[in-house]
């Protein structure tokens, strides 16, 4: 398609920054609309899986990224009485692969530099009405911003504007959700190790270490603990709240015993969305808009991500909108699916008041994590690299190469080889 679209981005959060930088580079004119008048990030630390990572390379941010993250090596969590749950390693799939805990104030900073090309940012407009086939936006203040070729609707999970892209077929809240807080990582002692620690499935804590952020040398580490949703609503009674994380994982406790918890924590709430449509007319769904799910995989950010990379080259490859809109919708549906199955139906084994799943998946997870097929299958749902049921993604050999250039040793990796199957 020809340059030079009038393009309206709905929402600077990841997937948004994303698709202004790449659709701004292709000489697009890119106009975003934020709701709030400050625009930053929101959220603590994440994963960004190679997929995630191989975006970002595409994009020419991955020295800028590995610069402030943390590479992250093995995903462990075990129950309190010491079973190992989960123990995965993306050295088992191949040697060049690792993760990168970021913080989202990190690669908000990041691709807020990044966006130099015709940059154009409407903060404090919060849309609240689409007209699609005309390509018209309302404010809330009741101003119309007209003569879009593209909207892409990009605000997130709690998308006030999905519907009036599409009817989903289902848009629910998860009953369960998370407290977060980010803390300084000192003396950590499992620097590049994503560690859990679960009680059946009524308890759950996380730590990620996540790097730095350009505004902050400070390398910190994201905290979570699993809590029903009707929960995160009340007030944190402070003592009971550090007794109880104490029971479950005492070196965590000890690592939060200097932060105001009733402050510093910050509740998260899921959703799982399935659309019937990604588009209609000039209008487009993009990240947690149009797949949003819980992050029990960890690929929220990842495949809004592979999201405005796929937009971008869909709107290269075709010569209408229309046309392009549809091979987005395909190859982002055709990959994809399978997480947001796999999501939805890993959440009750790991936040909820269930008691079988759990003891199920405590006692089968990890045996067949150790099998070779399973630890396959397993390792390519975490990277990213699985498409549909059987089929796989591929990792370029440019990105590969430049990984491992920059990968760097850890003193808690295993020796790690190359799986027979490889990445591509």
């Amino acid at each position: 398609m020809k340059s030079g679209l009038r393009i309206a981005v709905i929402g600077y959060g990841s997937g948004g920054q994303a698709a202004a930088i790449l659709l701004s580079r292709d000489d697009h004119r890119v106009e975003v609309f934020e709701r709030v008048a400050q625009p930053g990030p929101v959220g603590a630390g994440f994963l960004l899986q190679p997929v995630g990572l191989q975006v970002l390379w595409e994009m020419g941010l991955l020295d800028a990224v590995l610069a402030h993250g943390a590479p992250i090596r093995r995903l462990f969590g075990r129950t309190v009485r010491g079973r190992a749950v989960m123990d995965m390693r993306y050295g088992d799939l191949d040697a060049r692969l690792f993760g990168l805990g970021l913080q989202r104030g990190a690669l908000f900073e990041l691709f807020d530099a990044a966006w130099t090309e015709g940059r154009c940012l409407h903060a404090g407009r919060a849309i609240t009405q689409l007209d699609v086939e005309q390509g018209v936006l309302t404010d809330a203040q009741g101003r119309r911003h007209e003569g879009f070729d593209l909207i892409v609707v990009a605000d997130g999970s709690a998308s006030q504007l999905r519907s009036q892209v599409a009817p989903a077929r289902f848009d629910r809240a998860y009953p369960w959700g998370a407290q977060w807080c980010l803390v300084e990582q000192g003396a950590w002692s499992w620097p590049d190790e994503l560690q859990q620690r679960y009680v059946a499935a009524r308890a759950m804590a996380g730590m990620l270490p996540v790097g730095t952020r350009p505004s902050d040398p400070t390398k910190r580490l994201s905290f979570f603990w699993s809590l029903p949703g009707a929960a995160l609503a009340k007030a944190v009674d402070a003592p009971s709240w550090r007794r109880e994380l104490r029971s479950v994982w005492p070196e965590t406790a000890a690592q939060l015993a200097d932060v105001a918890v009733t402050d510093a924590l910050a509740p998260a709430r899921y959703r799982d969305t399935v659309q019937r449509s990604w588009f209609r007319d000039r209008a487009v769904l993009l990240g947690d808009a149009a797949h949003a799910m819980s992050p029990q995989l960890g690929q929220g950010v990842n495949m809004a991500l592979l999201d405005a990379l796929a937009l971008r080259d869909a709107l290269r490859m075709h010569a209408s909108v229309g046309e392009s809109l549809a091979a987005y919708q395909h190859e982002r549906r055709a990959h994809l699916g399978i997480y947001h199955f796999w999501s939805r139906w890993l959440t009750p084994l790991f936040q909820s008041d269930r008691r079988w799943g759990p003891a199920l998946r405590d006692a089968l997870f990890h045996p067949l994590s150790r099998w070779p097929g399973g630890r396959g299958q397993m390792l390519r749902v975490l990277t990213g690299t699985r498409r549909g049921w059987w089929g796989r993604m591929p990792l370029s050999d440019g990105f590969l190469d430049a990984l491992a250039a920059r990968a760097l040793s850890s003193p808690h990796e295993t020796s790690a080889h190359a799986d027979a199957e490889g990445v591509r």
